[in-house]
């Protein structure tokens, strides 16, 4: 299939220091791809609110991404976006609030992120009602889930169709689910469906044990790796922190601790980051330090793009879909 207009534009103009990583980490990927490898995204940030989806979704659609890793935030925060997205407010000159500005926001219950502020009631607390009845009835049943399995069920029930502010096309957390696809949520505690739950579980409403752990995401991850890894699968990581850091480890994990020595490493690496190597910091360190640690293997093809995920990955996604 030829390149659309976008595609062409990037190739056309794209030619230098970032920009020129950024096509050459897109045709990279696409190459991935046409070998047959699978990819795996890690998503961290607020790219979400930041309403991926609009892209990503197709991404998912189109299988050019066979597993995610993203925050708990990232999990919920796309099926907020779903049921609440006119009550959001965008703050342009976010960088003028006072302290006081600050504070009027949080009795309004908008949440900020940056310049998009969530709404409390019409988002956090909409969910929070039918994810309850979901766990609460798995809880009784005594059955087990991961965080994003829950989500899932929630979202193929049908629960949240009368709440529906967006195309339905632009969740990439419906995508996701209609086709089941493996999400790892590491450190999903620290989200707000993962600090609500911990409320039930401290009044006594249901048991930890119902979620099933990060431990138990990693054992699930260590299990898919081995199993998908006959042609490859690379690693396109969008943003640091725990998103990327955690799925990443599979690869060490499974040859060091397991002594699975035939083990694959990542066959392609790519990070958007604005990180700053220098300070010591996992998530700007150049990829080359992940040889040191059993990731990467010499020869795999590694991409740095230094740069905001919101303008970088939409373009990147845009050239892998031919747009």
């Amino acid at each position: 299939m030829s390149k659309g207009p976008i595609s062409q534009f990037i190739e056309k103009h794209y030619l230098h220091f970032n920009s020129a990583s950024l096509v050459d980490a897109a045709k990279a990927y696409e190459q991935q791809l046409a070998n047959g490898a699978k990819m795996m995204v890690s998503m961290a940030g607020a790219m979400s609110t930041a309403e991926i989806g609009k892209i990503f979704a197709e991404i998912i659609r189109q299988d050019k991404v066979q597993i995610i890793s993203c925050t708990g935030a990232n999990l919920e925060e796309d099926i907020m976006n779903l049921v609440a997205h006119s009550h959001y407010e965008r703050v342009p000159n976010y960088r003028d609030l006072t302290p006081q500005d600050e504070w009027a926001l949080l009795e309004r219950g908008l949440n900020r992120v940056t310049d998009t502020c969530i709404p409390e009631h019409e988002a956090f607390r909409r969910l929070q009602k039918h994810i309850y009845k979901i766990w609460k009835d798995a809880d009784d049943k005594g059955e087990r889930y991961f965080p994003h399995e829950f989500m899932y069920k929630m979202l193929l029930s049908g629960v949240l169709e009368e709440y529906y502010e967006i195309d339905l096309k632009d969740s990439w957390m419906y995508a996701a689910a209609e086709k089941n696809l493996p999400i790892i949520v590491p450190g999903w505690e620290d989200s707000t469906m993962g600090n609500i739950f911990a409320s039930y579980v401290i009044k006594g409403d249901l048991k930890a044990s119902t979620m099933k752990s990060g431990i138990e995401y990693m054992t699930y991850l260590a299990d898919w790796y081995p199993k998908n890894s006959s042609n490859g699968i690379g690693f396109f990581q969008i943003g640091g922190g725990i998103a990327g850091d955690f799925p990443i480890c599979v690869v060490p994990m499974l040859y060091q601790d397991m002594e699975m020595h035939d083990v694959p490493f990542w066959s392609y690496f790519c990070q958007i980051s604005d990180s700053t190597t220098s300070y010591g910091s996992y998530s700007g360190a150049v990829p080359n330090e992940k040889i040191t640690w059993g990731k990467l293997d010499i020869n795999t093809p590694k991409f740095i793009i230094e740069s905001d995920a919101t303008i970088v990955a939409p373009l990147i996604f845009a050239y892998l879909l031919d747009l």
